[in-house]
C-alpha cells in the first residue's frame, strides 16, 4: 500500500522501518524541546500524510522510550482526511527536566484498516458472564 508523504522544510528524516516485519515506523522529532516537570509539548515531526481511504495512521509510544525515561506519550489518530503536520503529544512526569533533541526517534506510525461501525440504539444490551464489572475486575493475581 502506498501512502503519500510530504516532507517539510523543517523535517529531520522521513519515517522508517528499522527491522524486517516492524508494525511500526519511527517518527523523528523535527526540533529540540525541553520538558521541564510536569510539562506538555507538540512535539513536531516535519511531515503531513495523505492516508488512503479506510485507514488511519496510529500514533504510538516507543516502548524503549517509556521504559527508559520518565515521559508520557499520547496515542494518537492521523484521520484519513487530515493533511497537517504530524505530531506527537509527550508529558515529563520525571523528576527532573528532559530533553528532546532534533532527530530523536520519538514514537511510532502504524497504518491500519478502520472499520466503520454502525450503531444500533437499545433499550437493553445482552447479559455477559462480566457484566458491568470494570477496572481491576479480575483482581491482583
Amino acid at each position: 500500500m502506498k501512502v503519500k508523504i510530504m516532507r517539510l522544510s523543517h523535517c529531520y528524516s522521513l519515517p522508517q522501518y528499522n527491522h524486517p516485519g516492524d508494525s511500526g515506523m519511527d517518527l523523528f522529532a523535527a526540533h529540540g524541546v525541553l520538558l521541564n516537570t510536569g510539562d506538555v509539548a507538540k512535539v513536531l515531526t516535519g511531515i503531513c500524510l495523505e492516508v488512503p481511504e479506510g485507514y488511519e495512521g496510529q500514533i504510538r509510544p516507543r516502548s524503549g522510550m517509556i521504559l527508559n525515561t520518565h515521559l508520557s506519550f499520547e496515542i494518537g489518530t492521523v484521520d484519513q482526511g487530515y493533511r497537517g503536520e504530524v505530531h506527537v503529544v509527550v508529558r515529563n512526569f520525571g523528576p527532573k527536566p528532559y530533553n528532546i533533541a532534533r532527530g530523536d526517534r520519538i514514537a511510532q506510525l502504524v497504518i491500519a484498516p478502520v472499520v466503520r461501525a454502525e450503531l444500533e440504539e437499545v433499550q437493553e444490551l445482552a447479559p455477559s458472564q462480566r457484566g458491568g464489572k470494570g477496572l481491576g475486575s479480575t483482581g491482583k493475581r
